[in-house]
């Protein structure tokens, strides 16, 4: 996978600084379990969550920092759908909405203070 370039004033962004952005915009983290705890390392990635079985997906406390998303998705493995959770965190979602939607439902979880996480998306109640 290429790195994210950092950029600071005064920089000329070239054709190469466009094809590291290309290919790196979107990194894929592939989970298959029926369990998944997020984790710093999936801040900017699309988590895809593929099982047959229901998906219990967990936000853990004191890892995130305002501002860091994660994009999940529930996969290609079947009708497990993902149900997300926190531990001693505040989930806030329009309507209590905490499930995804079907193959292929993608949500965002967004940290918006600390311990605190929007989620939105193609989800359910």
């Amino acid at each position: 996978m290429a790195v994210r370039p950092t950029f600071t004033s005064g920089d000329v962004f070239t054709a190469a600084n466009a094809s590291i952005l290309a290919t790196a915009v979107v990194a894929i983290n592939a989970q298959t379990g029926t369990t998944y705890t997020a984790a710093v390392g999936d801040v900017g990635k699309l988590v895809t969550l593929s099982n047959a079985a229901a998906i219990a997906l967990t936000i853990p406390p004191n890892v995130f920092a305002v501002g860091d998303q994660i994009n999940i998705m529930q996969g290609t493995g079947g009708s497990g759908v993902v149900t997300i959770s926190g531990a001693s965190v505040t989930l806030n979602s329009n309507g209590a909405k905490l499930k995804t939607n079907g193959q292929f439902a993608v949500a965002t979880i967004l940290c918006t203070a600390s311990n605190v996480f929007l989620v939105f998306g193609n989800l359910v109640a």
